[in-house]
């Protein structure tokens, strides 16, 4: 199964007081470069949507990273999903895995994982410790709806329209509930990847009710 990688890193990062993407974490690289580089570990086209303007390099991504720029995106995050999914024409992959580029610690072989249960017509969803996590996978299928979305609501209303649809993996990895929303949140974060224990920072929306 082909997939392609889909980072979403356009937002307006409020809650954080600042653009989290470029924070430093602890080997000098970028939040977002991490998240990024967790994406290219696992596929092999992996496509950053970024604000109108902004480069790669801006935030120490490779110079082979694809950039797709996403002119609404102070509209919502469905704009963004929108703007990477309607740059995905050229591609062949028979799957979409949307990871969001505040969330650095998903190990590369959960991803792998996810990726192998994917197929185009299907929705996939990690859950680690009872709870609903990234990135979504979403079959080709899909694209054309995602490529129709605007707002903040993101994907979360297509997956429930599409409950049949979904494979739930169970997964080993508190990285797929681990994100990035606040300066104390990233503490947290951090902490629970050096001590292994259960994650309990905020983490994104579930994509789908509980």
């Amino acid at each position: 199964m082909s997939v392609v990688a889909l980072v979403l890193a356009a937002g307006s990062a409020r809650r954080f007081g600042g653009d989290k993407r470029r924070v430093k974490l602890a080997d000098g690289r970028s939040l977002l470069a991490h998240s990024v580089e967790r994406a290219r570990a696992a596929f092999a086209d992996v496509r950053v949507v970024l604000r109108a303007g902004e480069r790669g390099e801006d935030f120490g991504l490779a110079g082979d990273c694809r950039i797709v720029a996403s002119p609404e995106a102070a509209a919502g995050m469905g704009h963004s999903l929108a703007a990477g999914a309607n740059a995905l024409l050229d591609s062949q992959a028979q799957a979409v895995a949307i990871l969001l580029g505040d969330m650095p610690w998903i190990e590369p072989a959960t991803l792998c994982r996810l990726a192998e249960a994917a197929s185009a017509s299907t929705i996939v969803l990690p859950r680690h410790a009872g709870q609903h996590g990234h990135p979504v996978i979403f079959g080709r299928d899909f694209w054309p709806a995602l490529g129709r979305l605007g707002g903040d609501e993101g994907a979360r209303a297509l997956v429930r329209r599409h409950q049949g649809c979904c494979v739930v993996v169970e997964v080993d990895d508190a990285g797929v509930l681990l994100d990035v929303d606040t300066p104390e949140g990233l503490m947290q974060a951090r902490s629970v990847r050096h001590t292994h224990d259960e994650p309990h920072p905020r983490h994104k929306r579930p994509i789908i009710p509980p």
